[in-house]
């Protein structure tokens, strides 16, 4: 079930065709919809994402926290997900980024999020960075 945070936020999103005020004011922010790994219930997450190409990256980050986030969880167990942006709403499949690429993406995401970079040094796991690819 998603935080009472998280409803408000996913609400706003929807009202607003994408856009949303407080927090995430002026971010990139997707809703990413998920089947939980354990409930099977289809569960809606907002995610800031930064573009790249025809992909959208996230970042498994759980603000630093030294467990993954419940979406990631998701994605591994069942990697079907769907993805709004702005008034668009899509299927889009998950690709795991490691190396090079991972880190060169997590610096991008740093460098117009920088509170990246306190969620990185805040934990000891390896954030793991994933790419969505719409479903053709």
């Amino acid at each position: 079930m998603p935080s009472e945070f998280n409803e408000k936020v996913i609400e706003e999103f929807r009202a607003n065709g994408g856009k949303v005020g407080g927090y995430f004011e002026g971010s990139n922010l997707l809703l990413l919809t998920t089947t939980g790994a354990k409930s099977g219930n289809r569960v809606t997450t907002p995610v800031m994402y930064l573009p790249d190409g025809d992909r959208l990256v996230i970042i498994a980050s759980n603000a630093g926290a030294d467990n993954h986030p419940a979406w990631y969880h998701n994605l591994l167990a069942n990697p079907d997900a769907t993805v709004e942006v702005g008034t668009e709403s899509f299927e889009a499949k998950p690709e795991h980024i490691e190396g090079e690429e991972r880190d060169r993406l997590y610096a991008a995401m740093v460098a117009v999020a920088p509170g990246f970079a306190e969620y990185e040094a805040k934990t000891s796991r390896r954030i793991p960075v994933v790419a969505l690819t719409r479903v053709a």
